[in-house]
């Protein structure tokens, strides 16, 4: 899937011309005000692309296609999709302030790498591309089932798969103690 997300990286380099060396420093982290501005951009964002994908969708069909019941009811998903992405993320970046005004958690960072924000914006991105590629057929509206898939293979890769294949724990080495007692148990047996 597709992620549009700006990160950077930041690497100090020292040495001469000749021999250039990079060391790295430790990794940057975010400021609270930071994440709460990022957050409001990217939820722009997302909502433009979002308002962007809908309005040519129905610009074009209201000019040269007629609305059918599958059309209508593609494009009500489509809004259901946009809507609720656009609602989870919105709870996920909300900002917490104290009594003064004073800003005391940015919410979720949405363009954590890795992060769940990460699949929801996935899903807007393929949805607003699914939505201006029906105009050319609506066979790909099929697009959408990249979802489903993507989750199952999500299930399977990160809980099913390691929960199946994994190795059996390993017995906890025996102490000398226990050595000792598990031996005169045995020798017990076998008098």
């Amino acid at each position: 899937m597709l992620s549009f997300s700006c990160r950077a990286k930041a690497t100090l380099s020292t040495g001469s011309a000749s021999k250039m060396s990079t060391k790295k420093g430790k990794v940057l982290t975010k400021g609270a005000k930071q994440i709460k501005e990022e957050n409001v951009s990217t939820l722009s964002f997302y909502v433009y692309m979002a308002l962007g994908a809908m309005g040519i969708h129905f610009a074009v069909t209201m000019l040269l296609f007629e609305f059918t019941v599958l059309t209508i009811s593609l494009t009500v998903f489509s809004a259901i999709v946009y809507i609720g992405s656009y609602q989870f993320m919105s709870y996920m970046a909300r900002a917490t302030y104290s009594e003064s005004g004073q800003l005391l958690d940015p919410g979720v960072d949405l363009n954590m790498e890795g992060g769940i924000a990460e699949h929801v914006k996935d899903l807007i991105i393929l949805t607003s591309g699914v939505q201006i590629l029906s105009l050319i057929s609506n066979y790909f509206w099929l697009l959408w089932l990249l979802v489903p898939l993507r989750g199952c293979w999500m299930l399977w890769k990160q809980i099913l798969a390691p929960w199946f294949f994994a190795q059996p724990q390993e017995q906890a080495e025996m102490t000398e103690k226990k050595m000792r007692k598990l031996e005169r148990k045995m020798a017990k047996r076998h008098q």
